[in-house]
Parts: C-alpha cells; sequence; structure tokens
C-alpha cells in the first residue's frame, strides 16, 4: 500500500509555482510543503516509505517546479538531485552598463534600473586589472546568466565581472602588454569596435584602421564615442546626426578628443576583444557603410574615403 502511494502519479494545480525549500529545512516540513501544494497527498505514507528506505536525510534547499502529474517519490528524487529552478537573463553584446541596468531591473525584478546602474558605480572588483577604470563599463561581460529567487543584484552584477575576468586570459593581458596598451585600453578599444563592426568578420579589420589612426596619432573619429558622451550628459535623443552631438565638448568624442576615451562605451564581446588584440594587418585608416548588409568599405586614403562615403550617401538617398 506505502509502495504504490509513493509511486503513484499525482495531478496537482501547483506546476507554475515556485516552492522554495529554505537551507536548514527538515524531511517532515518538505513533505508539509509538498501536501500543501497538493503534490504529497499522502504525506504520513511518503513519511514511513522514507524512514523505511533511509532516504530524505540529503534533501537540498533551493527553489524548485514539479510538473504535473509526479509522483511524491519523484518530486523526492528531485529534491535529493537539487534540480532548482534556473531563471535566466541575457545581456547582447554593446550593450553599456545604462542598458544593462535596464534590462537586469526589467527581466530580473531584482532591482530597479537606478539601483542596478547604482552597484555598476562601484569599480573596485576590477581594481587589480584596471586600476584607471571609473566604474565597471566595459566589464560587464555579455551572456547569459542564471538566477534564482535568492540572488541579489549585487550577485548579478559580479557574475557578469567574474564571467570578464574568465574570458580576458593572462595571455591576453600579455598580449596587451606587447601592443604597449593597458587592460583597459584594450577594453575600451574593443568597446568601440563592437558598436562599429557590424559584420563579425569585419571586426580585425576594424580594429586596424582605429590602431593604424592611434600610430598615427590621427583622431578615432568614432560615431558611438560622441553617443556615448550625449548619453553621458543625458542628451541623445536617438538621431546621431544631431550636429550638436557631433561637436560636444567631451573626453569621450574621440572627434574632438584625439587619443582612445578615458574608459569603454559598451559591453565587449569575446570577439570585440580578440579584435582589439590581435588587429589584422592592413594600412586602412578610414571606413563607411557599403550597401544594406552591414558591411564597410575600407580605405587608404582620404580620396579614396571621400569617394565611398558619396556611394554611401547615393544609397541612402535611393533607399528613401
Amino acid at each position: 500500500m506505502v509502495w504504490n502511494m509513493v509511486r503513484s502519479p499525482v495531478t496537482h494545480a501547483s506546476a507554475d509555482t515556485i516552492i522554495t525549500i529554505e537551507q536548514g529545512t527538515g524531511t517532515q516540513r518538505i513533505i508539509a510543503q509538498l501536501a500543501d501544494e497538493g503534490i504529497v497527498r499522502h504525506p504520513m505514507a511518503l513519511k514511513i516509505y522514507l524512514r523505511l528506505t533511509g532516504r530524505g536525510g540529503a534533501l537540498r534547499a533551493g527553489d524548485y517546479k514539479f510538473a504535473s502529474p509526479i509522483s511524491p517519490l519523484q518530486a523526492i528524487e528531485k529534491i535529493e538531485r537539487g534540480e532548482v529552478v534556473l531563471e535566466r537573463v541575457t545581456i547582447p553584446e554593446g550593450f553599456n552598463r545604462f542598458e544593462i541596468a535596464e534590462t537586469l531591473a526589467a527581466k530580473t525584478g531584482k532591482a530597479n534600473a537606478d539601483e542596478f546602474l547604482r552597484l555598476t558605480e562601484d569599480q573596485t572588483p576590477i581594481e587589480q586589472i584596471a586600476p584607471r577604470a571609473r566604474d565597471l563599463e566595459g566589464y560587464l561581460f555579455p551572456d547569459t546568466y542564471n538566477y534564482t529567487t535568492k540572488t541579489t543584484p549585487e550577485e548579478l552584477v559580479l557574475a557578469m565581472v567574474n564571467r570578464f575576468q574568465e574570458v580576458f586570459t593572462p595571455e591576453w593581458t600579455t598580449r596587451a602588454s606587447e601592443l604597449g596598451l593597458t587592460v583597459h585600453q584594450v577594453v575600451t578599444l574593443a568597446s568601440i569596435i563592437e558598436k562599429e563592426a557590424r559584420v563579425p568578420e569585419e571586426r580585425p579589420l576594424v580594429a586596424s584602421v582605429f590602431m593604424n589612426r592611434l600610430n598615427r596619432g590621427m583622431p578615432l573619429a568614432s560615431d558611438p564615442t560622441f553617443i556615448y558622451a550625449a548619453e553621458l550628459a543625458h542628451d541623445y535623443d536617438g538621431n546621431p546626426n544631431q550636429p550638436r552631438h557631433r561637436v560636444r565638448l567631451s573626453p569621450y568624442n574621440t572627434y574632438l578628443v584625439p587619443g582612445l576615451p578615458p574608459g569603454p562605451i559598451s559591453s565587449p564581446g569575446r570577439a570585440s576583444l580578440e579584435a582589439a588584440l590581435y588587429p589584422a594587418p592592413s594600412d586602412y585608416l578610414y571606413f563607411v557603410v557599403s550597401g544594406t548588409a552591414g558591411h564597410h568599405k575600407f580605405s587608404r586614403t582620404a580620396a579614396e574615403h571621400d569617394v565611398a562615403v558619396a556611394e554611401y550617401r547615393r544609397q541612402q538617398r535611393e533607399l528613401r
């Protein structure tokens, strides 16, 4: 009789309910929780079975969901294995910390966007590898992250920083030194590449343009940098052609200020970081969008670039 009771599937109405088993909860209380949710209809039979078989002493705390129908024994085995419910949030490549804060707030509900943003202002988690970083911009690695009801906002942000440190290997740190760059400068350059390169295979070429311009003392002249400056000023209206954005006096505006900006403008993915460290060999100094598939036309001289820009504008007119 007991055998049948614990092995017979039970149909219940709690399949979409997260049932939290707190740390230190005993077997008797866990059975009572399952009974309250309708998953166990004969709690005494389950208690007897677990006592006779010596099971139930290794039930793990966490958040659980139980399909319907499910037998009481299957539910207990799920808790024994620790098959907790994991929610997921994905941070796309190229998001800046403002967009990341909004995404975390909307997807996880752990805190509002302002609270998440405040957490990204604390640079101490990366001060050993990037002592000049002003905040965590660029170091919140774009990836998919698991979390539970117990995960705190602080833990989510720290998980992203830890993921960055896993990806950015000691070999990459050595390579940065070989290029005469700090880790922070590599991440800054990669963040610009991430925003500029629309086709993955072009990342190393885009990186080569920026490295060539840096080596020649030329301004990087990257639109995403003055857009970021506008966002910092809470003045970006979504129009990159707005004249005031291009002439904004900001250390992030690479049209006006030579060299790299003081920090990253987005979270670069692995491919953009690698492109910054291993740019393609080229003598290109310019690029502009060509066609509608996200490819670029790369040029060696200003004259070549002017022709490419004229072609781009002609294409834009035709599209309109």
